[in-house]
């Protein structure tokens, strides 16, 4: 029985080291410049979920701010949180140019510092999906949501251009032990497995988000310079190992790309879901 308890303490991940060394890699780089290409997400989902003005909404890894913004532009009471400060810097900056309200607060999402059913509407576009502790995170989602309010995601899917992005990094750069992949999320099993018991309806759509730039050196450029993960990755890799992963992703990129004008245009699948508490 001893033995049985150590085995198991011992696969069980150590969070918050994980969650330190990811805070420390999307701190790097400029999200920023790469996270205000995904605006059109944030409307989307606002849309789905038919938020209405005046609603409370909580946005969850909000990061610089695309959902956040697009509900205050529907005039509701938006609170927008991150565990990276620097992030919601940014997203301040955007809604003070716009004359936006939005109410700015640092939160780990899976120790979120609401109280239960304090929002009418909960939000993540492509943010909860890295927390690594993903059944306390989706946990956390529902207690801060109101009976009869809801819950709405975008996750990239597993098979998507950016799951698979995620997935040639990870061969290069293991994650973290014990941890699932963070497209889990952007798969309906996921989805009724951790809301399914205590929804009264959830639907899931399939979309798709399109990266457009003028080549493949000018998306690994941006990448390799902005996304935090990526530089982190890179940083992690000798010269050897990281022109491989350079390749590896180039080669991904030309697998995907519908252009034939030179240019990138490469659409990568996201599950939006609409969880009705």
């Amino acid at each position: 029985m001893e033995t049985a308890t150590r085995m198991k303490m011992s696969t069980t991940p150590d969070y918050l080291a994980i969650k330190t060394k990811q805070k420390a890699a999307w701190g790097t780089g400029d999200y920023g410049y790469i996270g205000t290409t995904l605006q059109i997400t944030g409307e989307a989902l606002c849309e789905a979920m038919d938020i209405r003005s005046g609603q409370s909404l909580l946005d969850v890894a909000a990061g610089n701010g695309n959902a956040s913004l697009a509900a205050a532009r529907r005039f509701c009471k938006v609170v927008s949180t991150d565990y990276v400060p620097a992030l919601l810097e940014q997203s301040r900056i955007r809604a003070t140019a716009e004359k936006l309200t939005i109410d700015y607060r640092e939160a780990d999402a899976e120790d979120l510092p609401f109280a239960d059913a304090s929002f009418d509407n909960v939000v993540s576009t492509f943010g909860v999906m890295f927390a690594p502790n993903q059944g306390q995170a989706a946990a956390e989602l529902l207690r801060v949501c109101k009976l009869g309010g809801k819950i709405g995601l975008a996750s990239w899917t597993p098979g998507s251009f950016a799951g698979q992005l995620f997935k040639v990094v990870g061969q290069q750069v293991p994650p973290p032990a014990g941890v699932n992949p963070y497209t889990t999320w952007g798969t309906p099993a996921f989805i009724d497995e951790q809301f399914g018991a205590v929804a009264s309806k959830i639907e899931v759509s399939q979309r798709q988000f399109t990266f457009r730039y003028y080549s493949s050196k000018h998306l690994l450029d941006i990448f390799c310079t902005y996304y935090g993960p990526m530089v982190k990755a890179f940083e992690a890799l000798d010269k050897a190992a990281g022109v491989a992963l350079l390749n590896e992703i180039e080669k991904l990129i030309g697998q995907y790309n519908r252009a034939e004008d030179g240019t990138v245009v490469v659409p990568s699948d996201y599950l939006e879901v609409v969880i009705f508490r």
